[in-house]
């Protein structure tokens, strides 16, 4: 059976990851020109955009790993884990990044981090208790495969516009609330033009959250899709990979309801969402991960087609 030697870029990721950029990039120049022409200072949004940005993008790994409760492990402290990892690095000829734990008992993994060289590979306890070692290895594979595909820090960067957007229309909704709004009705007309301009901005905003919203979902369904798809060429068994999907999927049903809405968060970089609806439906479109039917059935194609190769 064919083994697959380095980590091949997919060039339908990154198709999708520049178009969702470009497409952000254009809404996020719209948001700027918005908030400027409602008489905000260009300096202050341009200043506050600029912090928000770096200090999300800069310190994406320390983020992701202080909220799932993780913590740098060295190859004394976890050996089995390290090993897993240095292999894997072997066959896709990759600088191996750093290796955490999160100490958790939902079952799953993920990679954090802005570029190969910062990257972070996470296993949680929940996930190393239960999945025998070639399917560690099927699991520390499809995480790899998303730091190799660059995708990681894009969906970071692509997820900054959203946020963005959701707190300008918090603040707008929480200005009406107490008031913002309803005064306009007493006041002359020039308050009754800021009230509309108010409300194209929550309206704006809202639009603009609900457009990057998808964008990242799509591109995140995608990207799962391909990292599945190299780390399964990559250590040369779907099957394996294949399973843990099962297993760790099937194991989420047994962890309390409350631990798993506390992950759900971090369902972007997840192996496996926290909380999954199944089937195909309307609610598809706001998953952050494809069917798990989906992800099996193209495991199944290419155990088939590394059949024929061999």
């Amino acid at each position: 059976m064919t083994t697959a030697r380095k980590i091949a870029p997919d060039h339908g990721l990154t198709a999708r990851m520049f178009i969702t950029g470009l497409l952000l990039v254009l809404l996020y120049g719209a948001v700027i020109g918005l908030l400027i022409a409602v008489g905000i200072s260009y300096a202050v949004v341009l200043v506050f955009a600029a912090v928000l940005l770096f200090v999300q993008y800069w310190f994406s790994d320390k983020i992701a790993l202080f909220g799932m409760g993780g913590h740098l492990v060295s190859p004394e402290q976890a050996p089995e884990l390290h090993g897993v990892v240095d292999r894997l690095c072997a066959l896709a000829d990759m600088k191996k990044p750093r290796v955490a734990i999160a100490d958790t008992d939902v079952p799953n993994a993920f990679a954090t981090g802005r570029s190969p060289n910062s990257a972070v590979v996470c296993a949680t306890t929940g996930l190393l208790r239960r999945l025998d070692e070639p399917e560690l290895e099927a699991v520390l594979a499809h995480e790899l495969s998303h730091v190799a595909h660059r995708d990681v820090a894009v969906m970071t960067i692509a997820s900054f516009l959203g946020i963005v957007a959701g707190m300008v229309t918090r603040m707008m909704l929480w200005t009406g609330m107490i008031g913002g709004f309803g005064n306009s009705r007493n006041n002359n007309g020039g308050n009754d033009n800021a009230a509309l301009i108010e409300l194209a901005v929550l309206a704006v905003s809202a639009i603009v959250y609900a457009i990057s919203f998808l964008l990242t979902r799509a591109l995140s369904r995608y990207r799962e899709l391909a990292a599945d798809r190299s780390g399964a060429l990559l250590t040369g068994q779907p099957s394996v990979l294949a399973s843990a999907l099962v297993k760790v999927t099937g194991e989420m049903s047994r962890i309390p309801t409350r631990d798993l809405r506390s992950a759900e968060a971090f369902n972007a970089f997840y192996f496996t969402p926290a909380i999954a609806k199944n089937g195909v439906s309307l609610s598809t479109l706001f998953s952050t991960h494809p069917p798990l039917q989906q992800r099996l059935d193209q495991l199944a194609r290419i155990e088939a087609e590394l059949g024929r190769a061999a």
